[in-house]
């Protein structure tokens, strides 16, 4: 009875088992007297226990033992802790209960730049004092401010033109006007990387130098012994033809409509029908106009059959026209996902406007395209100014924000701090001008800026083979017949012979939605023969398979979509 009265005594003791979070305690009932209890134990006992009840038998050594258990039990927990704590994306983070989202949200693989930055967001407010809002610094970019100084300080003044093949430079065009009045020289040589421009003072020089001396004043790169005179009488227009490939004044953006809790690119471009919020934001970026009989430049729309919707969005901005490329009025298909006769147009354009109506962001990548590189995005917030909470009437207050491709450099105008438009007219000249500037700051990305440096290259290749080739004839060094021979075979390939055409069709900017259609364009009254073409869809963007004669056309270093976005060939898009 002893015996059995002392196994129903239990002592309580803690062992440790140490997980993801710590340790866990098992209770373990043992007989007292089945083996003796160890000193090591007892630490186990005082863990349970109240300071006061501590043990007097236990060392100095027990002590240092149960702070070394404290110890590993604490790495323990934190080093498993750490392995499973994560950091939320900085969206995430910067949300609060009630907060709005932001406009824009970066993909998870990065790769493009967000204006205003995330971290400001939260700082937005329709309150806020407003700088920046200030029309006379919205400057609009140009692309190329020297293309046009051979039409302006040479055409109207005796000058002369020559041509040489430098064995580390390539082709090279000079061209040199003596300005007796101001009693300077003006010079312009042109590379194939770029143009230079120099102005130098009669009065350095005791005699007038040499074609060679004046192109290594400019490159001293120049190696080439001698240049060639270019003799022909239509050199002019040629060389200004080369000159201003990259001047237009003609611009095409695309306008995506996004909804409420629209996140993919399939949602985005299914929207048919315009809400009345939408229709008043198109009404500040232009006019509704007709599409058939429209004279204006049109962007690739066809005008006379319907092929590409009964109307759209046009204006005249400070001398440039501007047709817009609306989602919810380009044609619909039924069944297709992706809607290729709108992404047809909006995926081969450069730069795009997304109006959001709710508050779901647009993620920088959702569209997919090889030349979409910058996105504006336009909110209307539904609360005014000063108004307590309650609803603003009318156009409301709009939040504008920007993001690109992390090649793009940054442009002009600056968003204002915070980036609010309480009125419709400053919101219509910044959008604007921001658009062009985009654009224009978009060539500079390394896909664009590496496809116009071959572009260049062929155009000057093919410039001054036609001069050499034209001032022989015209001084009687090579025979006419020849010339015309070459001519006649150009003239079976291509349509027409000559640079020209081989420039248009270089530097050609458009969708070819109206080519598809078979009929044939007009200028000044007289069909234009039509190009042979394949048209192809690729990742729902439009190509054009269109494989010039060498040398006048560069590949397109694997772009995936065979169309140069250059928009310098007005002829082609009005």
């Amino acid at each position: 009875m002893e015996r059995d009265s002392r196994n129903e005594k239990f002592s309580r003791k803690r062992s440790f088992t140490f997980g993801a979070y710590g340790g866990v305690d098992r209770f373990i009932c043992e007989n007292e007297t089945s083996r003796p209890e160890p000193l090591e134990h007892s630490i186990l006992d005082i863990l349970d226990s109240p300071t006061s009840e501590t043990k007097p038998f236990l060392s100095a050594g027990s002590n240092q033992k149960v702070t070394e258990l404290f110890e590993i039990i604490e790495k323990l927990q934190s080093s498993r802790l750490d392995e499973q704590r994560c950091e939320f994306p900085l969206p995430l983070r910067l949300l609060k209960i009630g907060c709005d989202l932001p406009l824009i949200l970066p993909p998870k693989l990065g790769g493009y730049w967000i204006d205003p930055p995330l971290q400001k967001f939260a700082e937005t407010s329709p309150t806020s004092s407003h700088y920046g809002l200030d029309p006379e610094t919205y400057d609009i970019m140009e692309r190329d401010s020297e293309a046009t100084y051979y039409q302006e300080f040479f055409r109207s003044r005796y000058h002369h033109s020559f041509t040489a093949v430098d064995p580390s430079l390539g082709p090279l065009l000079l061209s040199v006007c003596l300005e007796e009045e101001e009693k300077r020289l003006r010079v312009i040589l042109r590379m194939r990387e770029c143009s230079m421009h120099g102005v130098f003072s009669v009065s350095l020089f005791p005699n007038i130098p040499s074609a060679v001396e004046l192109a290594k004043m400019l490159c001293d790169s120049v190696t080439v012994p001698r240049f060639d005179v270019v003799s022909y009488l239509k050199a002019p227009d040629l060389i200004t033809a080369f000159d201003e490939h990259r001047v237009s004044p003609n611009f095409k953006f695309g306008v995506l409509y996004q909804r409420e809790g629209q996140l993919t690119e399939e949602d985005i471009l299914c929207n048919n029908e315009e809400s009345e919020e939408f229709q008043e934001f198109l009404s500040i970026l232009g006019a509704t106009v007709a599409l058939q009989g429209f004279t204006g430049f049109r962007g690739g729309l066809d005008v006379c059959h319907g092929q590409t919707g009964n109307d759209t969005v046009f204006t005249s901005f400070h001398g440039r026209e501007i047709m817009f490329h609306v989602s919810t009025k380009l044609p619909f298909t039924e069944g297709d996902t992706q809607q290729l006769q709108r992404k047809r147009h909006i995926g081969n354009d450069i730069v795009a406007v997304v109006y959001q109506e709710g508050h779901t962001p647009f993620l920088s990548d959702v569209i997919g395209s090889h030349f979409l590189h910058c996105f504006l995005v336009v909110r209307r917030l539904r609360k005014g100014v000063g108004d307590e909470g309650e609803e603003a009437g009318g156009g409301g207050v709009f939040q504008v924000s920007v993001t690109a491709r992390e090649d793009v450099p940054p442009f002009g105008p600056s968003l204002p701090d915070p980036p609010i438009f309480t009125e419709s007219s400053l919101l219509r000249e910044f959008l604007l001008t921001k658009l062009i500037n985009a654009e224009i700051s978009c060539y500079k990305a390394e896909r664009f800026s590496r496809l116009e440096l071959r572009t260049r290259s062929s155009l000057l290749e093919g410039l001054q083979a036609e001069l050499s080739t034209r001032s022989q004839c015209m001084i009687g060094d090579s025979p006419v017949s020849a010339l015309s021979t070459s001519e006649g075979m150009r003239g079976v390939t291509e349509g027409s012979g000559g640079f020209i055409e081989n420039f248009k069709r270089a530097i050609r900017v458009r969708s070819n939605s109206f080519d598809t259609l078979g009929g044939p364009r007009k200028m000044g009254g007289v069909p234009l023969p039509q190009k042979p073409k394949a048209a192809t869809e690729r990742d729902g963007e439009s190509e054009l398979a269109y494989k010039p004669p060498e040398p006048s056309f560069p590949p397109t270093d694997n772009l995936g979509s065979t169309e140069v976005k250059d928009h310098s060939s007005p002829q082609e898009n009005t």
